[in-house]
């Protein structure tokens, strides 16, 4: 019993699964076409600040629920989700869908593997 209820506690932190998840190379392609998708960043204001994905739009995690409206123009499109390392991008991906928005995916790695990838940052 003690073991169950230690998975199910790790099931619980472990956030939102089953999500549309892209890679960092499938965000590179997708950022060279022409209009460009909406990229998310999730991350606070001083670390968007400290870098980010070129065009990237920031509103942090905590604030989305309130910033819903501000992105009904791309309910129907995709949006590239990115925060650090993927955790809180993939939590912002559960609550856009749960919002019904058709083509949100989360960014496997986040910007971690963006720079890692020798991608460019903008500050």
């Amino acid at each position: 019993m003690r073991t169950f209820l230690a998975l199910l506690f790790q099931a619980a932190l472990a956030g939102p699964t089953d999500l549309p998840e892209v890679n960092i190379a499938t965000l590179a392609t997708a950022l060279e076409k022409e209009p460009p998708p909406l990229v998310l960043d999730v991350r606070t204001p001083d670390e968007f600040t400290a870098g980010h994905v070129p065009g990237a739009r920031n509103i942090p995690l905590g604030d989305l629920s309130k910033h819903l409206g501000d992105l009904e123009a791309s309910k129907a499109a995709p949006i590239y989700v990115i925060c650090r390392s993927g955790s809180r991008s993939a939590k912002a991906t559960a609550l856009l869908l749960k919002a019904g928005f058709k083509a949100p995916v989360n960014v496997a790695g986040g910007t971690l593997a963006w720079q890692a990838a020798g991608h460019p940052v903008e500050q």
